[in-house]
């Protein structure tokens, strides 16, 4: 994953930001939980990006994973409409409690920019998609960096007709989403109003497009490492934000790490899971790397 990429992270501020005033309010809406529903993982599972992940002979990439960890983020499915067959493959080949959280096709966010004449791609989408049954874990939209808010009444358009039945979060990643208030909050309110999550990207070169501003009570968090040892850091930072946001009242907490070698992506997503484990007290499975054993590097 090349978005965000910078030459020497060693030089940025990877404080997260305070939470927006408005992240009390809307977690407040919901009862209390001492026990979120938590899902970790990778963004790909194919042997070549997560090299050393998979010990040898491994015949099925995806059977191996999902005994591994609790969800992938599917990013697949923003380059290629896979069938419905093909969902239910998968559907066949994972655990029970294994969750996917597919992107929604380049068509759509990209090509189109979420233009009228969208909808037949989002209708075949979805009917293939819906095979997961209950697999299907939260659908996201990812809009191009330059979608900015002249289009803002194409994500109304899109947020209204969005069927209630398939859980939606939308990741803006044009700064005017962010640094202008009105604008910002005319599309929280949207979001809020139609039970659709904010994703929270945390990745080094846009520092300008983070925030901790909340639109319904799952935290859907795009997690992007920089191959350096700030990764462990940042990511006990978010374990320490999550802890608190329970206590606000969160439900859900999804979290797909990234890595611009994917190498790694195991390492910090175990890393990860051992901290929430601690922090949450739960009791999520650890993935059995390969070589638990010896010093991986992240490079």
């Amino acid at each position: 994953m090349q978005f965000g990429k910078v030459e020497f992270p060693e030089l940025l501020d990877f404080t997260l930001p305070l939470d927006h005033n408005d992240t009390p309010r809307i977690l407040s809406k919901y009862p209390k939980t001492t026990v979120p529903e938590v899902f970790i993982g990778c963004a790909k599972w194919n042997k070549q990006d997560l090299k050393n992940f998979y010990p040898k002979g491994t015949k099925d990439e995806l059977t191996y994973y999902s005994r591994q960890f609790n969800c992938i983020e599917l990013n697949a499915s923003f380059y290629q409409n896979f069938s419905s067959q093909q969902y239910q493959t998968w559907y066949n080949k994972t655990p029970e409690g294994f969750k996917f959280f597919p992107k929604l096709s380049q068509n759509i966010s990209h090509f189109k920019k979420l233009h009228v004449d969208t909808q037949p791609f989002v209708d075949d989408f979805l009917n293939n998609a819906q095979y997961l049954e209950e697999k299907l874990g939260t659908i996201f939209l990812q809009l191009h960096t330059n979608f900015s808010p002249e289009y803002f009444d194409r994500v109304v358009h899109f947020v209204e007709k969005w069927p209630q039945k398939f859980k939606l979060a939308i990741e803006f990643r044009h700064r005017d989403w962010f640094n202008d208030t009105t604008v910002a909050t005319e599309l929280c309110e949207l979001l809020e109003k139609n039970n659709i999550s904010n994703v929270l990207v945390d990745t080094a070169g846009r520092r300008d497009i983070i925030h901790m501003r909340m639109t319904n009570n799952e935290a859907f968090i795009r997690f992007v490492g920089t191959n350096n040892s700030s990764d462990y850091l940042r990511l006990d930072e978010w374990a320490t934000r999550l802890k608190n946001w329970t206590t606000l009242g969160i439900k859900k907490i999804h979290f797909f790490v990234h890595q611009n070698n994917e190498i790694a992506s195991p390492l910090l997503s175990k890393h990860f899971i051992q901290k929430i484990n601690k922090e949450l007290k739960l009791q999520i499975k650890k993935p059995r790397l390969k070589n638990d054993n010896e010093t991986w590097t992240l490079f």
